[in-house]
Parts: structure tokens; C-alpha cells; sequence
């Protein structure tokens, strides 16, 4: 992706999420200069990978398949070995209409996939098989509010504004915003986008970027190399 779209996609998401009333925290405004200065008092955030998250997933096609995220806490990965502490992770995000986040599962992390407004989520569920792949043959039973619902492997799971679905370690899912672009809440245990997300298809989890003008913020994935 080139640097001057992902500046553009913060631009137009910070303006979607405001609409709904959400507010970004103070950080994710910070320049790249402003988060340099303040190196020594930001690990919080950096180890944390507290921030923008825009991917492509390697692809090239945005508007097809991507997904917008910024993670606004994390919990840290020895509470959740030990089982006590801050066990757990907040994001928010934007699915546009029809752009598919890839067929995926989670190794640790059990997650609610929230609808905070906008249009219907869909997502495509599936088990896993004993071996860890997509299981064809099984149904797929989730709770949505509390409320269990089983459903055919493969079936799709349409989430309406304050409608959410518990996704457990497992669980194989894709998704997308249908007739329109959804505002999603993401709650969960402790997040690692480098080695908790397994992909049904070899693609990366994040954009290779190309430099065509100055970032406005920083990615969570820009900080080995800028920070």
C-alpha cells in the first residue's frame, strides 16, 4: 500500500468513527516526531502495539481484501500465562462494504465481534478438525449475546448494530460488511497479530508500504523501524 492511501484511510476512518461517537484516544493523533521525543515514556504503547492497523494483507487490494483497526489496549502476555492481571485487548474497526477480512482462527485468543453500528457484519463460520484446518462436515455452534446458535458449517452469520458473536480459539471466520460499511468492537483476551493469526491461504497479516510521502501516524507495524 502506498503511504499516501493509508494516510488517507486514517483521515476518512477517524471521521467514521467520530460519527458513531467514538473517540480515539490522545496517542493515536501523535505525530511520528511526537512519538520519537517521547520514546521513554511510550512503551506502554509500543510494546503494547497499541495503535493504527491497516492491512491489505500483503495483497494489494485494499478495497477487496483489508480491514481497518486500531487496537486502544492490551493486556500483557505473562498475566495471560499466568493466568492473572491484564488478561485482555479492546480494538475498534471498520469493515467497508464487502471487503473481506480472510478465512482465519485464533490459536489463544477468544474474542466478541461487536457491531457498533452502521451496516449488517457477515461472517462465515466453520470448526476446526482435529488437525487445526477447516472442518467441512461439522456445525458450528456460537453464542451471540449469550444466546447459543447452531448453524451449518460454512453458513453466514449476519450481525445487525449491537448484535455481537463469541468466537472462541478455533473457531474459523471471515467477514465482511454487507450493503454498507460497519463500525466493529473487538474484545478479547491478550492480542499477538504476530503469531496468534493462522490463515486458511498463505498471505501475510500486514501491508508491505510504500513510501510516497510522509506518514501522518505511525502503524503499529512501522514502530521496529521509526521508533
Amino acid at each position: 500500500m502506498k503511504r499516501s492511501e493509508i494516510n488517507e484511510i486514517m483521515r476518512a476512518a477517524d471521521e467514521f468513527i467520530r460519527s458513531f461517537g467514538f473517540i480515539l484516544p490522545p496517542f493515536a493523533y501523535w505525530s511520528p516526531d511526537q512519538m520519537r521525543a517521547r520514546r521513554g515514556d511510550i512503551g506502554g504503547i509500543v510494546d503494547a502495539r497499541l495503535g493504527w492497523d491497516i492491512t491489505d494483507y500483503g495483497e494489494g487490494r485494499f478495497g477487496e481484501l483489508g480491514l481497518f483497526l486500531f487496537t486502544v489496549r492490551n493486556g500483557s502476555q505473562d498475566d495471560l500465562k499466568r493466568g492473572g492481571g491484564m488478561c485482555y485487548a479492546e480494538k475498534i474497526m471498520i469493515s467497508r462494504q464487502d471487503q473481506v477480512s480472510p478465512m482465519h482462527r485464533h490459536i489463544v485468543k477468544a474474542e466478541d465481534i461487536i457491531n457498533r453500528g452502521g451496516a449488517t457484519l457477515a461472517l462465515e463460520l466453520f470448526n476446526s478438525d482435529a488437525q487445526g484446518h477447516v472442518d467441512p462436515d461439522t456445525d458450528v455452534t456460537v453464542a451471540t449475546d449469550g444466546v447459543l446458535r447452531t448453524q451449518p458449517p460454512g453458513a453466514i452469520l449476519r450481525l445487525e448494530p449491537g448484535e455481537s458473536v463469541t468466537l472462541l480459539p478455533g473457531n474459523w471466520h471471515k467477514f465482511w460488511g454487507e450493503r454498507g460499511d460497519v463500525l466493529i468492537g473487538e474484545v478479547s483476551t491478550v492480542n499477538d497479530d504476530l503469531t496468534d493469526n493462522i490463515f486458511r491461504e498463505p498471505i501475510g497479516r500486514f501491508s508491505d508500504v510504500e513510501e510516497d510521502e510522509e506518514p501522518m501516524h505511525l502503524l503499529v507495524s512501522d514502530y521496529d523501524k521509526w521508533l
